[in-house]
């Protein structure tokens, strides 16, 4: 009777359908405690950062709201640089001063500006990131960032800097070898692309760079906070401090590691050496330097963000092939119309934790980069 719609509703199902089998579905960074039964890893909603996860509940606020809540969200935007307020009794009305917050992190992380606290915004609040500040007293040039002062490593040239990893604080799932391996590999593409040499030394109380797995309150003031949230932090130059959250899953290899949340090593030191170099966060969402990371993917190619970034602190490398990057930045960024998580409308729901009912909140849930921004 209707051969028009009939044809058009079963292609959009087939569309749906393909779409389903074709992408497999990724693990979330915020796992819902009641979706993980009879899943070989099973964690409470304590083990995977309660604070962050609660965050769902906060989603389509807007100015004006007074939430129960609120006040935990505006401690997280005081910490990583967008809420400057002088004392810390956080109230949970959505005021004027938290609008410009929102605001200001939508701009900084690539979300479309709506000054709410719509699902790209809590989606992107929810993940886990990297603890140092997005904002706070940074220099900005174009998309990357540098610390107050643009600090870096003052050395002879050609200059060679040495780190160590301490012996009394690391994780023992993983071997030494593999562990070393990894941060050879993320040293090296620094070193790709600037005149730095990087080498490991025994000697820990006189490495440039110190390496180390921490729990929770460690003394240097920013304390971690269990499974998720945040996953690292380091210093700018010269302190050469390197700390990573001992409380994650550390994995060197997917096809071996199962967990769930488990956070690739790899992915996580090329970022915080771009730190210990002198880098703030980048806004570029592909950039090695952007904040927040999703559990179970690889993040580990500099792209040209993060390279001139460095290069404009350091120099180039004049064995870097400036051309290589600059495809990638190509391919990444005018090829592709958009940017799409591998996931079904099952395990979307999984990954927030948020009841997702319409399938145009579903599509602009998944898109989280459009390329051509």
């Amino acid at each position: 009777m209707f051969p028009f719609f009939s044809s058009s509703l079963s292609s959009f199902f087939f569309f749906s359908f393909s779409l389903l089998l074709f992408f497999r579905p990724c693990f979330p960074a915020r796992p819902s405690p009641g979706s993980l039964t009879n899943r070989a890893t099973v964690l409470t909603v304590d083990e995977i950062n309660a604070t962050w996860h609660q965050f769902e509940k906060l989603l389509d606020v807007n100015k004006g709201s007074h939430v129960s809540g609120l006040s935990e969200l505006k401690k997280y935007f005081n910490s990583f640089g967008y809420l400057a307020i002088p004392n810390t009794n956080f109230s949970d009305t959505f005021d004027d001063r938290f609008e410009s917050a929102v605001i200001q992190y939508q701009s900084k992380l690539g979300l479309p500006v709506t000054g709410k606290l719509d699902i790209n915004t809590v989606s992107q609040i929810m993940l886990p990131r990297c603890g140092m500040s997005d904002t706070h007293v940074f220099h900005t040039t174009r998309h990357f960032a540098y610390f107050p002062g643009e600090p870096r490593w003052n050395r002879p040239s050609p200059m060679n800097l040495s780190y160590a990893f301490s012996t009394t604080h690391m994780i023992r799932y993983l071997g030494p070898s593999e562990i070393r391996a990894v941060f050879e590999r993320a040293f090296t593409r620094w070193a790709a692309a600037i005149p730095v040499t990087f080498y490991e030394t025994d000697d820990y109380g006189s490495a440039d760079i110190t390496i180390g797995f921490y729990s929770r309150d460690h003394g240097d003031g920013q304390p971690f906070d269990g499974v998720l949230g945040v996953l690292a932090h380091a210093f700018s130059p010269e302190s050469g401090r390197f700390h990573l959250d001992a409380a994650e899953r550390w994995a060197v290899d997917f096809g071996t590691e199962k967990s769930k949340v488990a956070v690739d090593l790899e992915s996580v030191a090329t970022h915080e050496i771009g730190h210990v170099l002198g880098l703030g966060h980048s806004s570029v969402k592909e950039a090695v330097m952007y904040p927040s990371y999703i559990p179970r993917t690889k993040k580990v190619d500099l792209k040209i963000d993060d390279v001139e970034g460095v290069q404009a602190l350091y120099g180039s490398n004049p064995n870097f092939r400036h051309h290589q990057c600059i495809y990638r930045w190509n391919q990444d960024y005018k090829t592709t119309p958009m940017t799409l998580l591998p996931l079904d409308m099952g395990s979307l729901n999984w990954f927030l934790g948020l009841q997702l009912p319409k399938i145009s909140t579903l599509a602009s849930a998944i898109v989280l980069a459009n390329p051509e921004q």
